[in-house]
Parts: structure tokens; sequence; C-alpha cells
């Protein structure tokens, strides 16, 4: 032994000891262990003294128990003490205090089933753990399906997990639970859903497969092995399902409290069913195969809701409804076969009776004869040689054969449902990997091992020995990759067992051989057993009091095999002329069910279905099938199968889960320690422990072991290389170097090292606690010390000062008082001695009285008592008297009727002798009658006699007769005299009586006078005080009519109140509602995307030469986007088409659904859009509702406005018809030439024009009065229309309590509100293009005014020459724009031909004209240098004036054209249509954000879209409208598509989506939205088009963008969030690192690859600068950072919960540390408004609930109110999951945690544990104007939008 274990038994190191029943407990040392001693000194934790004797020969000492910080750890292996009582004591820790049910142990998963549903499978579990690594979350069934997933995607090897376990320990749900993960996070590429066909394939083989037993009510009662298929992305595609040995004899057999199986109850329940009226089913009692075991109901479970489970997962797996009803046929005729009654014949024969009701329901089910079936079920065929004979069965064999062909017909039928599951879950995809999941039953012993118990263990122990390697290999792998000496661990190798029972003459080979013999038995066959095997293999021994079977020394225990039945199960024998029976039904499915009898078959019979590999099945190819083959044993089958299954699992990566059941009554959360130890022996956990155990078991990595025991090394240790420093540390602290050993990432340790290193680095942290303590009490103590000698000196001072004046004072007032006391007292004893004299005399004289009195009457009382005595005695006396005299008369006549009765009964009695005497002595009838005669003689004289005495006693009766009556006649005269005597003592006592009532009534009456009187007075006093109270009454009136009025005040803002209550509650609701409608978006969208797919997998498929996705043209696009708000769909409907033309041989059923699904969810849109509408619509008339009083006041200035508007069309007409006259004017003056300055008609021309300017001025004003007092006259009719009463209205709204009576209210209010909006919208409109149509011609007349005004000024400027020419070139103008209107205007083509005709000869006339003028000019021209040459310096000035008119003339044309251009630019900008795709393409899907973003203006894709719309409504092109905007949303879309995982890109297009969604309301003409806007930008308002419906549209594309914004961020910043949130240690040193075991976890040491805090603010931090660079909106922006903050507060909080070992007291601080860094982030972007931080609140209080104190209620009470935003289920959680990380720290006791679940029972929540991480909250775009003016945006050359013109 070495010296460190010596030093840790210490005085109270806890040790562990056996216990018959807890099977080891928990014990302390109380004395120090020195060696050689013989015993140890321990105390229980009861406190009960015990001495432990050790072992002499060995001197082993008991287990040392491991420090309680690592009690509950994750992973067994993490332990220090490897061995038996700590993985059973972790494990019920695990298991009962924190009710966690996995646990690791090494590579192997322990899963303890707790007896009830844990809502730990959900989803957001799966996603959890989804993606993570084995070690970095807690314990769970789905890290091991995570890690099978991923190293079968990253090593491209084949996966296995095996579950195994005994009945009852949950295989059968873990093994479910697993399928459902693979199935979650994997997909599928098929159209039929694969994963949900295998999670399908579970409740169909519970069904048939699985029953009730004493340890499980689901019962698994077959082995099966599923490989589910894995195409090349790791998509399931198909599955494939073997299965190994089910157990037949149930179906005929159940013991007490089993089952059968559940398919047979489910049937049963459902008979009532009327599909299955036809089966004759009833009760499961009333069938023999069902009720044997006696428990045929299954507390809750309904078996008839599960058989409708059963029926819907056959419909999922293509079975359709008549092979359900045909196979629910097969199980009836099975129940009814049961029933089938044999009797006995004679001794050798047995027959059916005729009409046999259940025999006849069998052949009917079965479709097969009825004399056939009863003929061979009592007979069979013997064949020889030669001859075939039939011989008769006893009824004992006829009754095995019906239960053999009961069996034999269900294992068929077991086999087809198998073999056509199989062929449901199989693909034509190739398959790439796989994953199978082995659910097989555990080791198994009962009192009665039969052959499939043997089958069973026999399976195990293959299995075992498969681990053992496995477990072995790992530590001899781990051991080499590090590079470190290893030596051979020996561990229990149970290959000779297997040899036992597989090798040659082992068990199954004699057992096959002895099937063979012609007379073999088990008798025999054990025989063999025993001669062959007892003496050369120590693992075979013979029963003691048994010949008929054995035992084997199996890896878990030795089990005892009853040798009966072993030959008939391993031959598994039926009657082959049954079979034939069977085989000629007219039944389809039974003949198809015995069709594959010449195929192979698996253990259990069932054929194997097909799938994307290579099957391991026993079945051999149909060309080498012989008949030898079909007539193997059951034990070969199995032994092939098994050894197939093997090399599977040895071709695969295994994982192993082993389950543990905790108690053999079903008890949830109830721990039985000595069964767990049971199967963790068992099942191999204990043995992976000790092959742990005997090499390195603890390793650490060199950062984890510095981190963690660096407290140990000194300053001058620690040094650059922290491997050299852990080095250096190690051999100092350890002398034996064997103890540990070096490896190139990791420290290797024995078992116990790291307790004791532990045990030192917790002395040291003690003896730095004692240090410190001492020094700060001392400083402490020292300082208080002081502080209260200066104050007691103080204290001392003033005391003292204070006492002496107060004994001066004290001696003075001592005096005084003694004086005053002395008088004083000296007066009081006087007058109480006085007053007690006078008291003393009158009660003398008072007491004397009365002791007189009482004498008196003392004595008078006795006179009057003897003369009471006298009389009373003598009444005694007399009544006693008679009362004697009536006794003995009475007793007189009882003896003397007892005598009569005596003498009565003698004489019957001789009469009865004398009867039967005579029938005795018939012979003596003569003396008898002489007798009689003698008789008869005696009676007469007795007749006599007897008459004499009567007449005697008449006689006597009659005196005493008359003597009675007279005495009672003197009795009533006496009674009457004493009557008498009473009646006048009472009329004397009445006569007294009225007298004194008479006098009371004379004292009544007066005193009712006085009373009468006394009243009369009473009353007039209170007249008068009510006099006084009626003027108090009043002033309280006017006091309560005050307090009225303040109360209508009070009830009216309470009113306001419950208004704005009710406007915040719609606001809630419309929230709720978008949120809904953006749900449903994304939705919409991924139905969208998934139907991209399988259209593009659709044309691969189908080989077309057209890959990608494919685009329709742009007006089918648009039309489809005008309808359906989506242009998307025009494409889903051509891809259909598509698929529809190319998909020959393909199954268009999905895209059916698809579309249908497509339509649905359409619909759904619509729905929702509508109630978001309704509720927008009643927000707002919400909101209305305040100002309805002030409207309504504008009601009396309606009419005047009416009367003001028709005024106004009038003087519009007026204006119109001078206009028309003043234009008729100008062209008759221009065809005259009177036009010139100063005429009077130029005058009168100006006259007109300035008075038109500026009455167009007055009706501009007049005209934007009119339009908003039309809109004020909407408001006002629309409430006028649906209150007439605003007051009354709102209390009737606010009355409405039911939800009923709101709606049907608000459905009123909104068919009012459409009629009149759409009356008053009609009305708008026309006056609208009324005014628009004045205000146009108006400005057009002006516009022709100032051209012909500036025409005739520079007319009058030029020389006649040049005036000519100008005027020519005017009327060509003019007159080609005014044709131009006429062609525009015809609609005939013969006018419009002619019309064309006449432009163009008037024009030529005008070209020849203004040729000749030319002429004229230059000839002119000529002639005038001419005579310059000739004049001198006066013609060179007239040259000059001459020829600048002519420069003139070509100036106004070349000035004019481009300033004016720049001058009017409206912000448009024209394109051809062909250019469409052009520009769409340049500017949308070949556009780089990164470029545009810095160097452009921001949103300038947007600006660019919106100035195109806007030409193309300038110019009043609708079709240019809808294709330009689908074009737009379809190629956003695809960019979105295909780069939807770039930020930058998404969050571009998120801002230019948004900026042209803005654009379409500033620029839509709706005065909401152009209130905002300046002149100019009204002025470039949308005039033609109302594209409300497309800025919905836009809207919803926006929402896509900002969920696609969400996705893309969200899977930035998931690799950071736990790594930087909880792992990494911002605040460095405050957290330990604890030992992890075998799974590490990811360091929480900073690694240079490792995520951290400032990561995360960095990424955070380039979002923000990237979308505020794009121009997102500010309050986009806040949303954004909403929803990045609850990304982050929820996944950190999900990973706490999910990981134990992150659940400590330093956790909790670094975790709010990192919460104030995020906060100060937010302060920095001035972000604390956008309620990014209220987001956190979980996460803050999980946090708290880490550090606060959790011992008492006080801190329970704290707990409840503090953690508001935590629900129960995660409260209790981080309880559970608190784990010290250093030993100062306590764990969170039981009793504490369900305090906290009693107090917080009350609460109404979600039991759901973890948040939802996929919650978006719904996003809202508010209207943000740009104060950017369109005519000053510039395209910049690198758009390459050259082709675009400036309008």
């Amino acid at each position: 032994m070495n010296q460190e274990l010596y030093y840790m038994f210490v005085k109270l190191a806890r040790v562990w000891i056996p216990d018959a029943e807890e099977v080891w407990k928990s014990a302390a040392l109380t004395k120090n262990y020195e060696d050689g001693d013989g015993s140890l000194q321990l105390a229980l934790e009861d406190g009960t003294n015990l001495e432990h004797k050790l072992d002499p020969k060995t001197k082993n000492l008991p287990y040392l128990r491991n420090p309680d910080i690592l009690v509950g750890e994750n992973d067994l292996t993490a332990l220090s003490y490897l061995h038996e009582p700590a993985v059973l004591h972790n494990l019920k820790v695990r298991f009962i205090d924190s009710k966690l049910i996995y646990t690791y142990c090494g590579i192997v998963l322990v899963a303890i089933n707790p007896y009830e549903s844990l809502p730990i499978y959900g989803s957001d579990i799966i996603n959890a753990y989804s993606g993570q690594n084995m070690g970095d979350m807690d314990p769970h069934i789905f890290a091991v399906a995570e890690e099978a997933y991923k190293q079968m995607a990253r090593d491209e090897r084949n996966q296995s997990i095996i579950v195994s376990g005994e009945s009852g320990a949950g295989k059968t749900v873990s093994a479910k639970y697993a399928m459902r993960y693979f199935a979650t996070v994997s997909g599928t590429t098929s159209e039929a859903n694969v994963e949900q066909k295998v999670l399908a394939s579970n409740p169909i083989m519970e069904a048939i497969g699985n029953a009730k037993t004493t340890r499980n009510d689901n019962s698994s009662r077959f082995g099966k092995y599923i490989e589910i298929g894995f195409d090349p992305r790791y998509r399931i595609i198909g599955a494939n399902m073997r299965t190994y040995l089910l157990e037949k004899s149930r179906v005929v057999f159940q013991a007490d409290e089993e089952r059968n199986y559940h398919i047979f109850y489910q049937l049963c329940a459902s008979a009532h069913l009327p599909e299955l009226k036809d089966l004759r089913l009833g009760s499961a009692n009333d069938f023999l195969y069902t009720r044997q075991g006696r428990s045929p109901v299954i507390e809750g479970v309904d078996d008839t809701k599960e058989l409708s489970t059963t029926r819907h997962a056959f419909t999922l797996l293509g079975v359709n409804e008549s092979y359900q009803m045909g196979l629910f046929q097969v199980l009836a005729a099975i129940l009814h076969l049961g029933n089938v009654e044999v009797k006995d014949r004679d001794s050798d024969s047995s027959v059916i009776p005729p009409n046999n009701s259940h025999l006849t329901a069998f052949c009917e089910l079965v479709g097969v004869s009825y004399q056939d079936m009863s003929h061979w079920l009592c007979h069979r065929k013997l064949r020889t040689a030669t001859e075939t004979y039939i011989k008769t069965v006893p009824r004992l064999q006829a009754v095995n054969s019906r239960d053999a062909l009961a069996k034999h017909v269900y294992a068929k039928l077991f086999s087809w449902i198998v073999e056509h599951v199989n062929k449901a879950l199989v693909t034509n995809i190739k398959q790439r990997s796989f994953i199978g999941v082995l659910d097989i039953y555990g080791f198994e012993t009962f009192e009665i091992n039969s052959f499939e118990q043997f089958c069973i263990n026999y399976a195990n122990e293959k299995l075992q020995q498969q681990f053992n390697m496995h477990v072995f290999k790992l530590e001899q792998e781990e051991y080499m990759r590090e590079e470190i000496p290893w030596t051979l661990i020996d561990f229990y190798d149970n290959q000779p067992c297997i040899n036992l029972i597989e090798a040659k003459m082992g068990v199954l080979d004699l057992l096959d051989e002895e099937c063979k013999m012609p007379k073999g038995s088990d008798e025999s066959w054990a025989q063999k057993l025993y001669n062959t095997h007892l003496k050369t293999c120590s693992l075979f021994q013979k029963p003691r009091l048994s010949n008929r079977a054995f035992i084997i020394q199996h890896f878990a225990d030795k089990v005892e095999y009853q040798c009966e039945g072993f030959l008939e199960k391993n031959k598994d024998t039926v009657n082959e002329e049954q079979i034939n029976v069977l085989k000629a039904s007219k039944f389809p499915l039974l003949v198809e069910l015995f069709q594959d009898g010449e195929k192979a078959v698996s253990p259990t019979g069932q054929p194997q279905g097909a799938g994307g590999r290579t099957r391991l099945s026993v079945k051999p190819d149909k060309g080498r099938t012989s008949s030898r083959e079909h007539k193997k044993t059951v034990g070969c089958q199995f032994r092939n199968s098994l050894q197939m299954l093997m090399d599977t699992l040895n071709a695969t990566t295994p994982h192993y889960v082993r389950c543990i059941k905790p108690n053999d009554f079903k008890l949830a959360f109830s721990f039985d320690p000595m069964r767990a130890v049971q199967q963790l022996r068992a099942c191999g956990v204990l043995e992976t422990i000790r092959i742990s155990a005997a090499g390195f078991p603890s390793r650490w990595t060199y950062q984890e072991f510095y981190s963690r025991y660096r407290v140990l090394m000194k300053q001058k240790d620690v040094l650059q290389d922290k491997r050299l420093t852990c080095r250096n540390v190690l051999e100092f602290l350890v002398q034996d170097q064997d103890k540990y050993q070096f490896g190139k990432t990791k420290i290797f340790f024995r078992a116990g090292q790291v307790a004791y290193l532990e045990k030192l680095r917790s002395d040291k942290l003690r003896v730095a606690c004692v240090r410190i303590q001492k020094t700060i009490r001392c400083w402490l103590a020292r300082k208080k010390f002081l502080r209260q000698r200066r104050s007691a000196i103080t204290i001392q001072r003033f005391t003292r000062g204070f006492q002496a004046r107060c004994l001066a004072k004290f001696m003075r007032r001592t005096s005084a008082a003694t004086t005053i006391q002395k008088y004083q007292r000296m007066c009081v004893a006087r007058r109480r001695y006085r007053q007690k004299q006078a008291a003393a005399l009158a009660m003398q004289t008072i007491l004397r009285a009365y002791m007189a009195r009482q004498k008196y009457r003392a004595l008078l009382r006795e006179s009057k008592a003897v003369v009471i005595q006298k009389h009373a005695r003598g009444l005694l006396a007399r009544r006693r008297f008679k009362r004697c005299l009536r006794a003995i008369v009475y007793l007189q006549c009882c003896l003397r009727r007892m005598r009569a009765r005596w003498e009565l009964k003698k004489l019957k009695i001789e009469a009865r002798s004398v009867e039967h005497f005579k029938k005795l002595n018939i012979g003596m009838e003569n003396k008898i009658m002489q007798l009689q005669r003698r008789i008869d003689e005696q009676n007469n004289n007795h007749r006599a006699t007897v008459d004499k005495l009567a007449t005697l006693e008449a006689g006597h009766a009659a005196d005493s007769e008359r003597m009675r009556v007279e005495v009672t006649r003197l009795r009533g005269v006496e009674e009457d005299a004493r009557n008498n005597a009473n009646r006048a003592n009472s009329l004397q006592g009445e006569l007294e009586r009225l007298k004194k009532e008479l006098a009371t009534t004379q004292k009544e009456k007066k005193t009712i006078e006085d009373w009468a009187t006394k009243y009369r007075d009473e009353m007039e006093k209170m007249v008068s005080e009510l006099k006084s109270q009626n003027g108090l009454l009043k002033s309280e009136k006017d006091d309560l009519n005050r307090m009225i009025q303040e109360q209508r005040q009070q009830m009216t803002e309470q009113m306001a109140r419950a208004i704005a209550e009710e406007t915040q509650q719609l606001e809630t609701d419309l929230n709720e509602e978008r949120s809904r409608y953006q749900n449903l978006l994304t939705e919409h969208l991924r139905l969208e995307e998934k139907h991209d797919d399988l259209k593009e997998e659709m044309a691969l498929s189908s080989n077309t030469s057209r890959p990608g996705h494919r685009r329709t043209d742009s007006t089918h696009s648009s039309n489809e986007s005008e309808y359906t708000y989506n242009s998307e769909y025009a494409e889903a409907d051509e891809g259909s088409r598509v698929s529809e033309d190319s998909g020959r041989g393909m199954d268009t059923n999905l895209t059916l659904k698809l579309q249908k699904r497509l339509g649905e969810l359409e619909q759904d849109k619509q729905q929702l859009r509508d109630e978001l509408e309704n509720k927008e619509e009643l927000f707002q008339r919400a909101r209305a509702r305040d100002d309805v009083e002030h409207k309504k006041a504008r009601g009396a200035e309606l009419e005047y406005e009416s009367l003001k508007r028709q005024e106004l069309e009038s003087e519009n007409k007026k204006l119109k018809h001078n206009l028309a006259e003043m234009r008729q004017s100008l062209l008759g003056n221009q065809a005259t030439g009177a036009g010139a300055p100063g005429s009077p008609a130029y005058k009168v021309l100006l006259d007109q024009l300035n008075s038109s300017s500026e009455e167009l001025d007055v009706r501009k004003e007049e005209v934007l009065i009119l339009r908003s007092q039309l809109v004020s006259q909407k408001e006002a009719t629309h409430h006028k229309e649906t209150m007439t009463e605003p007051t009354h209205h709102v209390v009737d709204v606010s009355k409405l309590k039911d939800t009923d009576e709101i709606k049907q209210a608000y459905v009123g209010l909104k068919d009012t509100n459409r009629l009149l909006e759409s009356q008053l919208q009609a009305q708008r409109r026309s006056y609208d293009n009324e005014t628009e149509g004045l205000r146009s011609e108006l400005q057009n007349v002006k516009e022709e005014n100032n051209r012909q005004q500036q025409l005739l000024a520079q007319n009058l400027q030029l020389p006649p020459e040049a005036r000519i020419e100008a005027s020519l070139q005017h009327e060509i103008t003019r007159l080609t724009n005014e044709n131009l209107e006429i062609l525009t205007d015809n609609q005939d083509p013969t006018a419009s031909r002619e019309a064309r005709v006449t432009i163009l000869r008037r024009m030529v006339d005008l070209m020849e004209q203004l040729e000749k003028q030319d002429k004229t000019i230059r000839k002119l021209k000529k002639q005038l240098k001419v005579y310059s040459k000739r004049i001198g310096e006066m013609g060179v000035g007239q040259t000059e004036g001459q020829t600048s008119p002519g420069q003139m003339v070509d100036e106004p044309v070349r000035a004019v054209s481009i300033p004016r251009r720049e001058k009017d630019f409206q912000g448009m900008l024209e394109y051809k249509r062909q250019d469409e795709l052009k520009l769409v393409k340049n500017l949308i899907l070949e556009l780089k954000p990164r470029g545009v973003a810095v160097n452009l203006i921001p949103g300038l894709p947007a600006y660019i879209l919106f100035m195109c719309l806007r030409h193309a409504d300038y110019v009043n092109d609708d079709e240019k409208v809808r294709t330009l905007l689908a074009s737009t949303i379809n190629c956003i879309k695809k960019i979105l598509k295909k780069r939807g995982d770039d930020f930058e890109t998404v969050s571009f297009w998120l801002a230019n989506t948004c900026r042209f969604l803005h654009c379409l309301k500033q620029y839509s003409g709706d005065e909401v939205f152009m209130k905002h806007n300046s002149a100019r930008q009204n002025e470039h308002c949308l005039s033609n088009f109302d594209l409300a419906e497309y800025r919905q549209v836009i809207s919803d594309l926006a929402i896509q963008i900002y969920q696609q914004l969400i996705k893309c961020m969200e899977n930035i910043l998931q690799a950071m969030i736990v790594s930087g949130m909880l792992e990494h240690e911002t605040i460095q040193g405050v957290s330990g690192v604890k030992p992890t075991g075998l799974r590490k976890r990811t360091s929480s040491i900073a690694d240079e690859g490792m995520y951290t805090l400032e990561s995360i603010l960095r990424q955070l931090g380039a979002f923000h600068s990237t979308m505020c660079q794009h121009g997102t909106d500010p309050e986009l922006i806040k949303q954004v950072v909403k929803q990045q903050f609850y990304i982050i507060g929820a996944v950190t909080l999900n990973n706490l919960l999910l990981r134990k070992d992150m659940c400590s007291w330093s956790k909790g601080m670094q975790i709010r540390y990192n919460v104030s860094q995020l906060e100060e982030w937010l302060r920095d972007k001035n972000l604390m408004a956008c309620g990014a931080k209220e987001t956190l609140e979980p996460l803050i209080q999980a946090a708290q609930l880490l550090q606060v104190k959790k011992k008492t209620d006080e801190d329970a009470e704290a707990i409840c109110s503090m953690c508001h935003a935590l629900t129960t289920a995660q409260i209790v959680k981080v309880l559970n999951l608190y784990t010290p990380v250093n030993e100062f720290e306590e764990r969170v006791s039981v009793s504490f945690i369900r305090t906290i679940q009693t107090r917080l029972r009350g609460r109404c929540e979600s039991p759901q544990l973890l948040m939802d991480t996929k919650v978006i909250y719904p996003v809202t775009f508010p209207f943000n104007p740009s104060a950017l003016a369109l005519e000053t945006i510039q395209i910049p050359s690198s758009l390459n939008l050259g082709f675009l013109v400036r309008v």
C-alpha cells in the first residue's frame, strides 16, 4: 500500500462498507489508521459507532469515498475513486436528488427508467443538442444520437447504437427517441417522408410484438435491429428492420398479471366499431388466449385509441384498408381458435363437438373447410417408406396441436408485417451510410428459465464480449495516441462461456443432435449434457435435486435452466396437414402468408425487407435452396443470425446505452440499490469501470491541470512553459511516478490520485483561508476595540457628570418628600380609621338582624316538617300495604296458572303416549276399548262434579260482583267529595289571582298615562330637533351634490383610463396578429423554398437539360403578383407544368399536396391579412373616438362648404369659357399680324393674362382648401352615421363585456363605415378629377400664354426678317403639337389618315416658305457685305447691327436646350421595355453591396427603382408598372436565395426594400404621408396608379428579408454565444475546473480559437455598423438588436439548463458580468430604450438564482419573488443542477426544492423547460420619409445604367 493511500485513511475520512440491505453504507473514520491495525474504528451516518474488521490475509482496506464536489458528476469516469459503491452512489444522487436519469460511464450512457413522463424530449431539446459535442451538454440519449450522426458524416463510417437492459428498463423508449432524433435533425429527400414512416413503424411493432409482463407494461418480446439509411447529404432515405426470437409461446399462454400481445386487446376493445362487427369479437375475458393472465387492462392505456394509432401507422406505411382488415381478420381467427374445445373420445382419441361456434367462426374468417380443420385438429398423418397412416391423437396432443397452429399463424403474420414495413421503408436512392439501432433484450433470469431465456442470455454473452473488446480497444488507442507506456489490462473474457454454448459438442450442438433422434427427449439431452460438460467445464453445473436442469455461469450471474420444452421449442413443429388446409384457403391474405414457406426465414420466421444496402440475414440465395435448409432448428437459425449481427456491429462504430430498472414496483423516482447493482454488474458498466480503473482513469489537459492546481505551486515554480510547470509540480507532490504519466496533450492519473490532489488543494485553500481570516479578524477586532475605548471614555465622562447632578437633585427632592409624606400619611390614616369604624358598626347591625331572622325561620321550618312527615308516613304505610296485597294476589294467580299448565301438559303427554302405544300395539284394541269405556265413565263423573263446581263458582262470582259494584260506588262518592273540595280551593285561588290582576292592570293604566304624557313631551322635543336636523340635511345634500359632481368627474377620468386600456389591449392584439401573420409568411417562404428544391430534384431525376430555377415571363409574373400579391406562384405553377410534362414515372402526389398546402396557406394568409386590417381599423376607430366631439362641432360648416364648392365650380366654368375665347382671339391675331407690342389687342391680352394668373393663384388656394374640407366632411359624415351621440357610444362600447357582442358591434360598424367610405371616396374622386382637370387646363393655358408672351417679346426685338423666320418656326412647332394631340384624340383611322396628309401638306408649304425666306436673308447678307466694303467706319457699325439678329436666331435654340432641362427635371428615369431585364440585372442581381454602401448614398437602388416607377406612372403605363414591380420582387427574392447567408447582402436589401416601401408611401398622394414632404416632393407624387396593394406585397417581402436577416445573424452568433457567455472566463480565476472524465468538455480556459465575450461584442458592433452604413431605419435597427439580445439570452439560458457543470456560484458571477458588458454596449450605441435589456431578464434571474442563499423559507420566498421571468420548471431545474465547484459551497437540499415547488404551484405558466430560440418578434416598419429630393440624385457610371434617361 502506497503512502498516499495511508495518508487518506485519517480521522474523519469517509469510506464505504458492505451492507446487506443498502449494498454499501457510508461511514467515517473516528481514528487514524496505522499500518498493521487489524480493524478500523468507524462512525456511521446515523451516529452509530462500528468496528470494521480487516481481512487478516489480504488486509484490504474499504473503498474510499469521493469528495462531495465530485458527487453527482455527469461522467462516472470523472470520479477520483472508481469502484462499485462510488458508481452506485453517484447514480443514486443524480437520480433521486437531481432527477437526472442519464449518466455517462466512459463510452456508455446509463439510462435509469424514471417511470414518469419527463419534458426532456421535445423539439426544443433536440435543437439544443443538435450540432453539439457529446461532452458539452448534460448526458442524454440525444447526445449519443448526435455523436453517432456526427461520426457517420465525419468519418464516413457506419454507426450502431446498442440499447440493452432488463425488461422494463426502458430500452424500447430509448431506441424510439434515438430514431426520432435522426428523423428530426436529418430530414428527408424523398416525397414520401421516410422519417415519418420510420417513426410510424414503432406503434405497429409495439402492437404486434410488445406485451405486458410482471416487470413492464410495454415489454418488447422480440429483438430488433433497425438500419436507418442516409444519402450522400446525410438525409434519411430509408430504413430496414431485422427481428430476433419472437416469443411465440405468449400467444397461447400468459402467466398471472401478464397479457398477450397488445394487438389482441386493442381489437377486443374496438369490437363495437362497425367495420369490426364481422370479426365476432367481444371482451378480452371471453377468449382463452387473452384471459389467462387475469389482467386484461393496463392502467392509463386506452386500447381503443391505441388501435386507432396502429391503423394510422399502417396507412402511413402504405398498408391499405383492405389489408388492414385482413390482418385483423387473421388475428380474430387466432382468438377464436383458442376457444375451440377438444373433448376426450377415449384414452387415445379426441373429438371436437359438431357445430362448435368458435371453430365455425375460425373457418369462416380464414376461409377453410370446417370438416377438414376439425378432422386434422384431432388426427395426424404418419408416413413410412411405403404407406401413410392417419392416427387419432389424445386430447392433450390435440390441444397442443391447436396451440402450435395458433403460434405458427401468428409468427407468419408477424413476418408478413415486418416484410411490408421494410418494403414501405425501402428507397431507390443509393444509400451512402447507415446508423443501426439495436433494441435487444437484456440478461434475464427467472424462477423458471427455459429455451427463450437461454437464447437471450447467449445473445447477451456475445454482446458483452464485443463490448469488452471495444472498451479495451479504445483504452489502448488513447494510450497510443498520447504515446505513454501501457501494459495489457486484465479484463474478464467470457469466451469459455460462449464456447460452452456454441462450440462443437456445445449445448446448442447437443440440442440439435437430440432433435434429430427419433425418440429424443429432454431427459436424454440433459444426460448428454451431464456426461459431456459436467467434469470438463467449470462453467457448467448440475443442480443437486434435479436431473432435468443444468446451470451455466454467465458473465452476470449463475442461471439454472429447466430442460423441459427445449426440444419442442427448438424443433418448432406444426402439423403439416393443418398447414395444407390453411394453404387451400379462399382468403387471399392467408394464402399470401404461407406462400413463402419454401423460402428461408429469420429466427422468427420472417423474411427480411430490401434496402439500399446488402442486408445481413439468414436468407440464402434461391438457387442454392435445399430441403435440408428448410429444417434448420430455431437454435441454429438464431446462432447464425446472431453471428451476422455481430459481424454488422463489428463493421460499425458502436455506441452503448445501458438501461437500468430502478425498482420492481414501477414507482416514480424510487431507487432500489440491490436491484440497481445487479443490473450494473449484468450490463457491463462495472466492468467498464474496472477496466478504466486498472489503467489511468483520470485525464487532464495541461491547461486544465495548471488552472485547477496552480494554488499548489509557488511563484518561483511557475514557468512560461505550462507543461514543464505541471511536470515539476507533479514530481514534487506525488513521489511515486507510477501514479501518473505525461502524454502529448494530457496528464494521466491512477485511481485515487485526483482525490489526493484535491485534498492537498483543499488543505492549501483552508490554510490560506484561515490565515486571511486570522489577519482580518485581528484588524477588525483591534479597530473595534479602539473605537469602543474612545466611546467608553466619552460615555463615562458625560455619565459621571449626569450622575452627580442627579444625586444632588435627588437629595433635595428626598428631604421635601419626607415632610410632605409625614402630614399626608397622618391625614390618610385618620380618614381610613373613621371609615372602618362606621363600616364595622353598620356591618354588626345588619349581621345580628340577619342571624335572628335565620333562627326564627329554622324553628318555623322544623315545626312544619314534623306535621308533613306525620301525614307522609301514614300515606306511605297505606300504599305499601295495598301494594303487598296486590302482589300476594298476583303471586297466587301465577302459581295457580302454573300448576294448571303443568296438569294440562301432563294430560297432553299421556294422550300422545296412548296414541303412540296404540300404533305400536295394534293387538291390544280390546283392552284399550275397555279402558276407554272406564275413562268415559270417569269423565262423566268428573263432568258432573265440574258442573256442580261451576254452579257454586257462578253464585260466588255473582256475590263478589255485587260487592265490587258497591265498593266502586262508594269510591266514586269519595272521589266526588274530594274533587269538590279541590274545586273549591281552586276557585278561591282563582279569585285571589283575579284580584291581583285587577290591581296590576290599574297600575299599568296609570303607568301608560304617565308614559303618554312623557311621550307627548318627547315628540314635541323631537320635532324641534328634526327641524334643526333638516337644515343640516340640506347642507349635507349640497355636499353630496358636490361629491356627486366630483365622482362624475372621477368616472369620466376612469372612463378615459378604460379607453386607454382598451386601446393598449387593441395594440397588444394587433402585435399578436402581426406575429401570426409574419410566422405564416415564414412558413410560406419555407414551403416555397422546399417547392423550388423539389422542382430542381425532379428536374435532375427526369434528366432535363434545364438546370436551376426557371423564371416566368414578366407579363405572367406581373399578373400573378397583381392577384396573389406574390409572383412566386407563377413560378410554382410553371414548375408544376414542367413536372407534369417531364415527370414520366414520377409520383406527383407530393406536388399536389404542396400545391394544396400552398393554397391553404394563402387562404390563411389572406384571412390573417383581413384580420390585421380589421384590427388596425378597430385601433384607428378607438383612437378616433377621443376626437368625436371636436369633429362633430364642424358639422355646421358643411352647408357653407358645399355652397362654396358650387360657387367654385361655376367660377371654374366661367374661367374655362374666358380661356377658350382668349385662345381664339390669339389665333386670329396671329393670322392677321395684329399682335405687335403696343397694339390694343396686345394690351388686352396682357391684361387678361395677368388677371388669369391672379385668378389662377386664388383658385389654387381655394382648391387646396376644398380638398382639406372634403376630407373633414368625410370624417364628419362617417361619425354622424356611425354614432349620433359620441359620449353614449363610448359608454356602450365599454359596457360590451361579452366578446360576441363586441364582435357584432364591430361588424356592424365596419359595414356602415365601408358603405360611407365608398360613397365619400366616389364623390371625392369625382371632385378630385374635375379639380385636377381644371388645374391642368389652367396650367396649360398659363404655359401657352407665357410662351406666346415670350414669343411676342422676342419677335418685337428681332428685325423683320428674323421675326418672320421665328414666327414660322414657332408656328411649325405649335401645329405639330396640336396635330399630335388631334391624332391622340382621334379614334377614326380614315380621319386620322386625312388629318395626317393635311398636316404634311401644310408643313411642306411652311418649309418652302422658310427656304424662300432663307434665300432672301442670304441675298440680303451678301448685299450688306458689299455695302460694308464701300462704306467706311459707319458701314462697319451697321454691319454689326445687321448681323446680330442673325446670331440671335440660333442662340435661343442652343441656349435653351440643356439649362431648361436641368431646371425642369422631374425626378423620373425613363427606360425602354426591353431594357427592364438589364435594369434589374445591373441594379439587383449583379450589384455589390459593399461598394454601394461605402461610396454612394444609402438606399440608391431603391431611389432609382422608384424613379423608374414614377415615369411608368407618369406615362400611365400600367403594364410597365406591374412588370417592373414583379421583376424587382422576384430578383430580390432570387438574390436572397442565392446569397441568403451573407449578412451584408441581406442587410443591404432589407434597407433598400424598406426605403422603396417608404418611397411608395411618401409619394402615394395620401395626406397622412404628404404632410411630411416639401412642396417640391408633393409635386412628385404618383398621379395615375394607387399602389396600396403593392405596398402590402413589398411589406411582406421586407418581413421575409427581416426574418432571413435574423436567421443569418443567428447562424453567426450561435457558435459564439455558449463559448463567450458561459465557457470563457471573462473574470480570470473565479471559476474552478473540475475533472470531466472521458467525455471532455470544451475548456473554459481561453484558447486561441475560442470565442470570448469580446468576440460577441465585436460581432454585434459589426452588425450595427453594417446596418448603419446601409441606411437601415433606426427603429428597425432597434428591433434587430432586441432580437439579437433575445437570441443571446435564450441560447445561454438553454445551455445553462442543460449543463450541470455550469450551474455554480462562480458561473453566476461570470454571467452577470457578461450581461453588464452587453448593457454597456447598448449604452454606447444609445439603444437602451429598444427593449433589448428586458429580453435578458430570464438569464439575469437565473444568474442571481445561482448566487443567492438557498437554505431557509425566507430564501425560498425571496427566490419566488425574484424569479418572476423564469418558469417553475426552469427554477427547479437550476436548483437541481446546482453543483458546488469548491467544498466551501453547499448543495441545495431536496426539502428546499420541494418548498420552492409548493410555493410556485399556483403559477399559471407553460411547462416548457427551454426557451424557444426560434421565436422572432413581430417586426414593424414605421414610416420614415426621406428629405432627399429626387431631382438631385445622380446615377454613377459604375452601375452601368447608361440606358436610363432623366426626364
